[in-house]
């Protein structure tokens, strides 16, 4: 199974296309469009949110609304298109620092930023978000679930204490920064106010958690097919993101090997564990434990205090020009993270238990489940 996507910030419309994905499986355009509206809605965004509509339609690879093995086109127009430029400033010839302007000119041979910048942009994610919430549809029906919250927005940290995934659930679904602590989302939402006032921008912490995996997802027997490697190379791939952790590694590379690893026990025939300082992957392998992320993402480059950069045609400094921007992406964040896990998990159980339609794929998870259940692991 694999993926491509094309489209432009202020473009026509997004497109993506997903080549190999079951056949049979029933397709909800209502529940990718409730993904889209929570990327869209997250607090902190900036005013084209409010044009945009997210709304998708799907125009190859279903049949009476369920895929058919064919690819998957999937459009989402883009409300907040222009022909002359995006309303908020021109970019011009003039890089804006921290961003892929000045490397993509370099790269490609201009001297003139919007043909880097329109598809360089965190616009994008709002297909990478359909793809993940397909991926999460077929995902549920084995029972395993994600779910991204906010841990840290502009130096504020959330209680980050262990909770059941439901409980955990309920409490980020109530908040509108995606965020378990409401004590701490609130001093979240005052520091975004002040950095909006100021013109400027937040980074922060967001961490992801996958529940319901069985063990042996991924491999250890080539480099390209480990799992972490690729969750966490698929989620340094979003924009603005700058390092994953996976686990409590921040922690445990402190400490010596018998406090960091997770001890197993035999628990009425069956494997247990007390801790989770792997974070679900051993080996570059699901061990069954949930699997946690954390997503540590740089404030945004675009803001009203603007810094030092040059005009590359004119070869004169300049100031970075300013366009229309969020002020904090964590909780939109929150939602492009869970669409990219779901997306890689979904990679790698049709990969683990193939087959053409959704029905194959179930009848050889079952066959391995059963295999696991006689080793006393489930």
């Amino acid at each position: 199974m694999r993926s491509l996507t094309a489209g432009d910030s202020h473009g026509e419309l997004l497109v993506g296309i997903i080549e190999g994905f079951p056949a049979g499986h029933r397709v909800s355009v209502r529940d990718i469009e409730r993904d889209l509206s929570r990327r869209r809605k997250s607090y902190g965004r900036s005013a084209r949110q409010n044009i945009e509509r997210d709304s998708i339609k799907i125009v190859s690879g279903l049949w009476k609304g369920r895929t058919t093995g064919a690819p998957i086109a999937i459009l989402v127009q883009n409300l907040g298109r222009t022909v002359s430029g995006k309303p908020g400033g021109a970019l011009g010839s003039v890089p804006r620092p921290g961003h892929a302007d000045l490397a993509g000119c370099l790269k490609y041979g201009f001297d003139e930023v919007p043909p880097i910048s329109e598809r360089s942009s965190a616009r994008g994610t709002a297909m990478r978000v359909a793809f993940g919430s397909l991926a999460k549809s077929v995902l549920k029906l084995f029972a395993i679930e994600i779910l991204g919250h906010v841990t840290s927005i502009g130096g504020v940290d959330a209680d980050v204490a262990p909770v059941p995934f439901a409980k955990l659930k309920r409490s980020v679904s109530r908040s509108p920064l995606y965020c378990a602590d409401k004590q701490a989302a609130d001093k979240m939402i005052e520091t975004i106010r002040v950095a909006k006032k100021e013109g400027n921008s937040l980074g922060g912490r967001v961490e992801v958690v996958a529940t319901g995996l069985i063990p042996g997802l991924g491999t250890h027997v080539e480099s390209d097919r480990k799992l972490d490697a690729r969750l966490a190379g698929a989620l340094v791939s979003i924009q603005s993101v700058k390092a994953v952790e996976i686990g409590d590694v921040l922690k445990t590379h402190r400490l010596k090997g018998f406090e960091s690893h997770d001890a197993m026990y035999l628990d009425r025939g069956r494997v247990s564990r007390k801790t989770n300082h792997a974070g679900g992957i051993e080996g570059s392998m699901t061990n069954g434990e949930d699997i946690i992320m954390r997503l540590y993402a740089k404030p945004l480059p675009t803001s009203l205090k603007r810094l030092s950069s040059y005009d590359m045609k004119m070869m004169k400094s300049a100031k970075s020009p300013f366009v229309r921007s969020d002020v904090c992406v964590l909780p939109a964040l929150t939602v492009i993270a869970e669409g990219v896990v779901a997306w890689e998990l979904l990679l790698a159980m049709v990969e683990q238990f193939g087959g053409d339609s959704i029905d194959q794929m179930k009848a050889n998870y079952g066959s391995y489940v059963t295999g696991l259940a006689k080793r006393g692991i489930l």
